[in-house]
């Protein structure tokens, strides 16, 4: 039986793919300390798919939501990141926010909301305010559709204000988000462990 764990990181940058994005930067390096704690990485680029409008599993024509349903699904972390854009996150996070709104009505075999026993992490990157306010966000819908939330479970970047200099650009990792990524990325692991190893109660 392979215990490994896995986590799937979803960027919810705006640029399409080639292009460079902060998001991607910070959130594989989440990747690479959960490997740390061996956990196997994978990731989506959520603006390369076409993941229409709506809070159902499956909105139909060409909807490729169902396929990366499945990869959230198949993970026992959630590493979802996105930039700050008007303090806000992406208008591509909202959508990802909205198609796992459909999940409050799936069950597993124990009749327990099928979200439960993931653990989500969330990394929040911009050269504005907004990181704390966005990471609130994330966290109650993350939480209401059923993940679990590790202590100090959030890693983020701002940059000075009113200036122009991206993540992606640093010379260096901050210390201050080295910390926090290894922090986030340890208490994820502890926790999807005690979660598959034995999860949440029926409520029976």
């Amino acid at each position: 039986m392979d215990t490994q764990l896995t986590a799937l990181l979803i960027n919810c940058t705006l640029k399409p793919s080639p292009a460079e994005s902060s998001t991607e930067v910070l959130g594989e390096q989440i990747l690479a300390a959960l490997a740390e704690h061996d956990v196997a990485g994978d990731r989506i680029r959520a603006v390369d798919h076409r993941i229409h409008p709506g809070v159902k599993a499956d909105m139909g024509d060409g909807d490729e939501w169902p396929t990366l349903r499945a990869k959230v699904l198949a993970a026992d972390i959630v590493v979802f990141a996105t930039p700050t854009w008007l303090g806000q996150h992406s208008s591509v996070a909202q959508r990802v926010l909205e198609r796992l709104d459909a999940e409050l009505g799936e069950t597993d075999a124990q009749g327990r909301p099928i979200l439960f026993d993931k653990v989500a992490i969330a990394a929040v990157v911009g050269n504005e305010d907004g990181a704390h306010h966005i990471a609130a966000v994330l966290f109650q819908a993350l939480d209401d559709v059923g993940f679990t939330v590790p202590a100090q479970g959030s890693v983020y970047w701002n940059g000075e204000a009113m200036q122009t200099t991206d993540y992606k650009d640093l010379p260096e990792t901050p210390e201050k988000v080295t910390q926090a990524t290894a922090t986030a990325a340890a208490n994820a692991a502890h926790l999807a462990r005690l979660l598959r190893d034995r999860g949440y109660p029926t409520g029976e």
